[in-house]
């Protein structure tokens, strides 16, 4: 009994010197391949190289490479940048890059957002949409087809011609209805909005209220049976009212002269045309000679 626990005790030593050994020699290993790791590194990193950066990060930060011209350092981030996804180990948090077509994405398999020329459906990046589905190039996805939706008619309008509802026998009226959903690239369009038909009614007299413009300035412009139509000065009669009154009596006798000078004219051109005619006629005519 006794030689048994002393075999056991002697046991568990030696399995405690083996694993005392390993953790000696993962230092050692450690230390020749990172020369300058140091234990009060910044910015998140838990230890760090000169060279390399961050070797490892505290607990929930990620680790990611980044490059800076022909040289990848370590950091340690909150959050994984675009186009990379974060995934938990128990020994440590990486970030992974997305798919080529990915921009963004949840996880390996999940897209949230694909690169140009792409659009996205269910977590993929497609070249085109499925069928029942169009590219919306806004967002760039795949969404579903909208068609155009409109209300119902509204009432006619009462029957009108040129505006009035009076003083007619046929016209027109019309209704119409509003759009509720404007249809997407490949949906159905919208039917027409609005609609006219002729219409009848009993003709009525339109009551001074009613009439239009034009025929109340027509009634204006037109004077009444009993009343006489007055003259309307002119810009001439206004200048000649204004005119000195020598200069008003001057143009008055030369028109007189005027006058009279026309009127010797016509006697003396009637005087002329008798004298023509008197001796038109006192002319002897001449005598045509009778051959026996």
């Amino acid at each position: 009994m006794h030689l048994r626990l002393i075999s056991w005790l002697f046991i568990i030593l030696n399995f405690m010197e083996y694993i005392g050994s390993q953790n000696a020699s993962r230092g050692r290993r450690q230390r020749r391949m990172h020369p300058n790791v140091s234990q009060g590194c910044q910015g998140g990193c838990a230890t760090c190289s000169d060279y390399n950066g961050c070797l490892s990060c505290k607990p929930r930060l990620f680790f990611a490479l980044e490059r800076i011209g022909m040289k990848q350092i370590g950091v340690c981030l909150s959050s994984c940048p675009s186009g990379y996804y974060g995934t938990r180990y128990p020994d440590i948090n990486k970030c992974t890059k997305c798919k080529a077509d990915c921009d963004t994405c949840f996880n390996k398999n999940f897209c949230t957002k694909c690169k140009s020329g792409f659009y996205l459906h269910l977590g993929k990046c497609l070249d085109n949409c499925p069928e029942g589905l169009e590219a919306n190039n806004h967002t760039m996805e795949c969404v579903s087809i909208v068609h155009c939706e409109v209300s119902e008619w509204n009432p006619w309008s009462p029957c009108t011609k040129k505006g009035k509802t009076c003083g007619f026998k046929r016209g027109t009226e019309t209704r119409v209805r509003e759009i509720i959903q404007h249809p997407s690239a490949k949906g159905n369009l919208c039917p027409p909005t609005n609609e006219t038909r002729k219409c009848t009614v009993q003709r009525k007299k339109c009551q001074k209220g009613e009439r239009g413009k034009k025929g109340r300035e027509r009634k204006r412009k037109k004077p009444n049976k009993g009343e006489s139509k007055e003259a309307i000065p002119d810009s001439k009669s206004l200048e000649s009212s204004k005119e000195i009154p020598e200069q008003r009596e001057n143009k008055q006798q030369q028109k007189k002269r005027k006058v009279q000078d026309k009127q010797k004219s016509g006697i003396e051109v009637t005087l002329a045309e008798g004298l023509t005619s008197v001796s038109q006629r006192t002319q002897p005519t001449p005598c045509r000679r009778r051959y026996l």
